[in-house]
Parts: C-alpha cells; structure tokens; sequence
C-alpha cells in the first residue's frame, strides 16, 4: 500500500536543493527531464516554475476532508463555487472529484506529476490558483501551455504528457498538470481498485461510506479514465 499512501516516493525525493529550485519537491528521476524541459522553456522566454509535486497522502485527505467539511471551496465544472448545503453527499463526492483526487488515488502521491506556471508572467503579489481562465487562451499562463503542447506534439517534451487533456467526464480538464509517462508508469502499473479500496476502509477520509459503495465508478471515471491509461 505504500505506493498509494506516497511513502515509496517520499523516499525517492530529490534535494531540498533542487526542490527549491523546482518550487516543489518531486521524484529524483524527474530532475533531469523536468529540468530539460524548464531550460528548454528558458530559451523560449518563461520561467517554467512548479506550483506543487510530490503531495503526500495525509495533505491530500486533508484537502479532501476540508472540502467535504466546507473549509475549502468545492467547484462546478465551470471552477465556480457551490453552496455544498445544497448537494446530498453522493453529488459532493462527484462534484470534488472532478477538481480534487481521491486520496490515495492522486498522482501527486507519486511525485511524478506536476503543476506548473510561468513565474515570469505571473504579476507581482498573485497567488496562482491553478483555474481554466489562468491557462485558456488570454490568461498571463497560456502562452506556455501553448508551447508546451508544441513540445509534446512534436515529442520534445521529454516524456512530459498532459493525463487531464481533456473532459472525458471525470476530472475536469487541468491544461497546468504534466506527468512523466516512464516515471509514473512503474507506480501506475501497481495501483488497482482494490488496493484503493483497502486503503480508504482503513482511512480517516470523510464521506467514506459513500466513496466505498462508488468505488468502481469512481475508479472508472476519476482515476483510470485518463489519456494513456484506460
């Protein structure tokens, strides 16, 4: 179950010194990828910065708890706030799922995945706050998407994908998140639902009856049904 709580890659973490670097920790096999990939955007003109990798477990059913709790604000698909009173907790589950993973279900356990903005377009005093309008066309972020999409198309990504491309009807499409295919495979490869489902029964993660009875849908529309993976 280690892979899902994120302890394999905790272990396998680069520096302090390079996370610093990066703005986030993240695999140590991602330090020369994703440092040929942050040079590669030097020379077109940004400042390619990561706003959060490796995320552990805990942080994440922290994150989830608090939505659940209304301490954090849960989105519709537009990335607009609900009023959570009005949603029966199944619709609750759905609705954070399409912007926050399932603990234990997060690519960010893994430390492969990242997500990443421009330092060099962000004004002075903004908090990033990874939304479409940062990342569609006209938002201070989208020019290095765009270019980013140029390197992955023309394979000069150095095996940097997009998971959540597009809406396949589970999560919402999130053009700032980039995986590194050969590095997160061999962690992909051993998550199943079932290894999910024993490690939420064992959790303090709310809303599990729900989770628990959805499971298999949940894992179907949320963890499996991604580019390059169902």
């Amino acid at each position: 179950m280690a892979l899902i709580s994120g302890v394999d890659a905790e272990d396998a973490l680069c520096s302090e010194a390079e996370a610093e670097s990066f703005g986030a920790p993240v695999h140590r096999d991602l330090v020369g990828p994703l440092g040929a990939l942050r040079e590669d955007a030097r020379e077109a003109g940004f400042d390619l910065r990561v706003l959060s990798g490796f995320r552990s477990f805990d942080r994440q059913c922290s994150i989830w708890n608090r939505k659940v709790a209304g301490e954090l604000a849960v989105l519709d698909s537009e990335a607009r706030p609900l009023d959570i009173a009005t949603l029966t907790e199944t619709e609750l589950v759905f609705t954070i799922l399409r912007w926050s993973a399932l603990p234990g279900a997060s690519r960010h356990h893994w430390g492969t995945d990242v997500d990443v903005f421009d330092e060099r377009a962000r004004p002075n005093g903004y908090e990033v706050d990874l939304i479409p309008e940062e990342v569609e066309a006209g938002g201070m972020f989208a020019p290095l998407h765009e270019w980013i999409d140029e390197r992955i198309a023309a394979g000069t990504a150095h095996d940097f994908f997009r998971p959540y491309d597009r809406d396949r009807g589970g999560v919402a499409p999130e053009r700032w998140h980039l995986s590194h295919r050969a590095v997160a495979q061999q962690y992909d490869d051993e998550l199943t639902c079932d290894r999910l489902r024993a490690v939420i029964a064992s959790a303090d993660v709310a809303l599990k009856a729900v989770i628990l009875e959805h499971l298999d849908e949940i894992w179907d529309r949320f963890v499996i049904n991604i580019q390059g993976r169902s």
